[in-house]
């Protein structure tokens, strides 16, 4: 074990039957916290609480206490909410339903919905503020929350909501000369809803233009006068930026004065296909989020739509999807690894990575028919049941056949060329992290000990034996090391499912499952018209689910990925908002790459592990 690694010691609590650890009670609820925030901030702070599907604490605040509010749960209580875990919005111009809320719960044109995160409390805090509809406006809170800065401008490039105070109100996902504000319900959803594209000659030349990169318009500064500024574009087509992703380096010589990092030529505008689609048909569209992430990608969002229809899927189910997904953990982990370690000069380990991963997606694709977007989870279940013999190709995976971990690490960990390379580099600390919401293994290397699989168990994570690997540095060498032991303790998963694998069927026998299961349709062509409509229906339109609002997070390959749907009583979705793990993580790279040199920054991206789809949407 590397010193690089700690493990944590054989849990002495209390263990469930199969030996699991029981994850503890949160410390403390939300008992009090709107009296609380009242008294700190003004009586008018906070409006109303709202009850939504998850259950999740939802308190309405006052636009103009907005930022006192937030900088009273950041720095004012005990056990603080260090994460701002995202920031998006509604259009509410539409909705017809709102949930059971309170007496006095605002109607607004929009809301800005703010989700903050506190490990030590294991307690997610959501905050709406109402906006009206003439010109919606907030102030900015970037000097509370550093990591607000990309979220506020994503929802002035989504929305049209102003941004008072923000040092750089630009779109982020947009092109600079889009007109609109494509998540707002009057905008397109469809290219054949607008018109034919042309580009003059003049219009072209407006585009290139609009592409400029002025550096005084991000506040570079000459370091005095008679100096200029030495820019370097690093991509948006370089194969160390690992996609369509462009920084812009301010260089002194070989050291980064100052960067600046630049997103959107992925975005494909996912969350706006999803209220076009009917809540099943949107599955496949998962899948190409983090597209590393396979099967990763449904989890969070049918978990979210199950949370809302109100389905619990057999145990069964819960077992197969944590199988599949952490056999999706590991083909990302070991993609990861191979590229990782080529950045930095070895070429001979992306090769044995790589095959090594064809092995795992051989046990996905006998499984689920496909191997890297299977689209295989369903709403209430699963695509089919487990085929014949995938018990034989798991247990060759897990005695040792498949990846060859031992030699990844004296390969790689242990070479003095490699450490060199990555000890030391964009190193920061557990508060900083939490700061830029970093999750997933950029957070663990810093030492937080804070895994969704144990800290909120899903899908049944509470009956397996795993353990959380941190770090102790936050450098690039630690995020490599902790995703490496990762894919061991992933393996160790996959051996419980294999040994303890329970039977049962692979659907929940529920109205809303979609799509039922075919012996009820097949007794329906027997016995009655009603269940074979039903099943047309469920298949073609997919189900109608209740009017809500749920979130539902999980432990993705690349860190916290969740899905916040809302429901207006029909058969698509109202509101889908994709919280990624990349999106964030991107975003501090100016903070941990100053100072360093080029050749470091190249080991600082790759050691992220970001896939642009993820960023862009």
């Amino acid at each position: 074990m590397y010193e690089a690694l700690r493990l944590p010691p054989a849990p002495d609590g209390d263990v469930s039957k199969t030996g699991a650890r029981i994850p503890p009670a949160p410390t403390r609820g939300d008992e009090g916290l709107a009296a609380e925030l009242r008294l700190a901030c003004g009586e008018r702070s906070v409006i109303a609480e709202q009850r939504t599907a998850e259950g999740m604490t939802t308190l309405w605040v006052d636009r103009t206490t907005l930022p006192d509010v937030l900088r009273h749960l950041k720095h004012g209580i005990e056990q603080p909410f260090p994460m701002l875990y995202d920031l998006t919005a509604v259009d509410e111009r539409a909705r017809q339903h709102h949930g059971a809320v309170a007496d006095g719960m605002p109607a607004p044109a929009f809301t800005a919905v703010y989700q903050l995160l506190s490990p030590d409390r294991d307690q997610d805090l959501r905050l709406k503020v109402p906006l009206d509809e003439g010109e919606p406006a907030l102030p900015s809170v970037h000097d509370v929350y550093p990591n607000a800065d990309w979220y506020e401008r994503e929802i002035w490039d989504m929305f049209g909501i102003q941004v008072d105070g923000h040092p750089h109100l630009t779109r982020i996902l947009m092109p600079p000369t889009w007109e609109g504000h494509p998540l707002r319900k009057d905008h397109p959803a469809r290219a054949t809803e607008l018109g034919r594209y042309t580009l003059t000659e003049r219009e072209e030349e407006r585009e290139q233009e609009a592409l400029r990169f002025r550096p005084e318009d991000w506040g570079m500064r000459r370091s005095h006068e008679g100096t200029d500024f030495m820019f370097l574009n690093l991509g948006p087509n370089h194969p160390s930026v690992h996609g369509v992703f462009r920084i812009v380096l301010q260089l002194d010589g070989e050291e980064i004065v100052d960067c600046v990092p630049e997103i959107g030529f992925h975005h494909r505008g996912a969350e706006k296909m999803a209220e076009r689609q009917t809540w099943h048909s949107f599955i496949p569209y998962t899948d190409r989020i983090d597209y590393l992430g396979g099967v990763m990608n449904n989890l969070p969002y049918v978990l979210a739509v199950e949370r809302l229809a109100g389905i619990e899927v057999p145990e069964r189910v819960e077992v197969v999807r944590v199988m599949l997904c952490e056999l999706f953990r590991i083909t990302s982990h070991l993609l990861f690894f191979g590229t990782m370690a080529q950045d930095v000069g070895q070429m001979s380990p992306v090769f044995y990575a790589f095959s090594d991963r064809q092995r795992v997606y051989d046990i996905i694709e006998a499984i689920t028919g496909f191997r890297m977007h299977p689209a295989w989870f369903r709403i209430g279940g699963l695509a089919q049941d487990l085929p014949e013999g995938w018990d034989e190709l798991v247990r060759r995976l897990v005695d040792g056949e498949g990846v060859r971990l031992h030699e990844y690490e004296r390969m790689v960990l242990d070479n003095t060329i490699f450490r060199a390379r990555t000890r030391g580099v964009g190193a920061y600390d557990t508060s900083a992290a939490l700061d830029w919401g970093v999750t997933g293994p950029g957070l663990r290397a810093t030492g937080l000990e804070w895994d969704l699989r144990k800290a909120r168990p899903y899908s049944g994570y509470d009956r397996f034996e795993f353990d959380i690997p941190t770090g102790t540095r936050g450098d690039s060498f630690d995020r490599t090391a902790v995703r490496v032991e990762e894919m061991r303790q992933s393996l160790r998963i996959i051996r419980q499912c294999l040994e303890h694998m329970p039977a049962g069927e692979h659907k929940a026998r529920h109205p809303l499952t979609t799509p039922p299961l075919k012996d009820e349709m097949q007794r329906g062509t027997m016995h009655d018209i009603e269940t074979l409509i039903h099943h047309f229906v469920e298949i073609g339109w997919g189900p109608d689910l209740p009017p809500g609002e749920a979130c539902v997070a999980i432990e993705a390959t690349k860190g916290i990925n969740s899905y916040y749907l809302t429901s207006d009583g029909g058969g698509m979705s109202y509101r889908t908002r994709i919280r990624t793990p990349s999106f964030p993580h991107l975003q501090m790279i100016p903070a941990i790459a100053r100072g360093h040199t080029v050749a470091d920054l190249v080991a600082i991206i790759g050691s992220i592990d970001f896939v642009m789809a993820d960023v862009d949407r």
